[in-house]
């Protein structure tokens, strides 16, 4: 156990927000997502929901604040502009907990899929919401 540092974080997790540098991005993703079969590596945290990853992981690394879209979700398929109960409580954390406050953009289904297939890494939560996911760039610390 460490002092301040959420025992969510694995020392896995840990390992690779440590070695993520400037713009890389993770995906923090639900139960649904093909978290395995993307590509980067697939961290398991089946005991945590997104939002709970959410915010354990914005409180040690900083978004991006040269972009205009440091967090980034999945569109509803059939209703893009609808806004799921998970995306609404990431806002929330975000508002809350990035030292950088950005509002959430979003990607059409299979562009959030590509996107996140060049990510760092996915973070497999345990959330049962759909549209769970969201792709986090990380900024600098100066």
């Amino acid at each position: 156990m460490l002092r301040d540092i959420s025992p969510i974080l694995s020392p896995e997790l840990l390992y690779a927000l440590r070695a993520m540098g400037h713009g890389d991005e993770i995906v923090i993703s639900d139960a649904n997502f093909p978290g395995e079969s993307l590509g980067p590596d697939c961290i398991r945290a089946d005991g945590s929901t997104a939002s709970e990853m959410l915010e354990a992981i914005l409180s040690v690394m900083p978004l991006d604040s040269f972009v205009p879209d440091p967090a980034l979700t999945m569109q509803v398929v059939g209703d893009p502009d609808a806004v799921p109960e998970a995306v609404a409580d990431f806002q929330k954390i975000i508002n809350a907990t990035a030292d950088n406050p950005a509002i959430i953009q979003t990607l059409e289904r299979f562009a959030f899929y590509e996107r996140a297939a060049q990510a760092f890494a996915v973070v497999q939560t345990g959330e049962r919401r759909l549209y769970g996911n969201i792709i986090l760039k990380k900024g600098v610390i100066g």
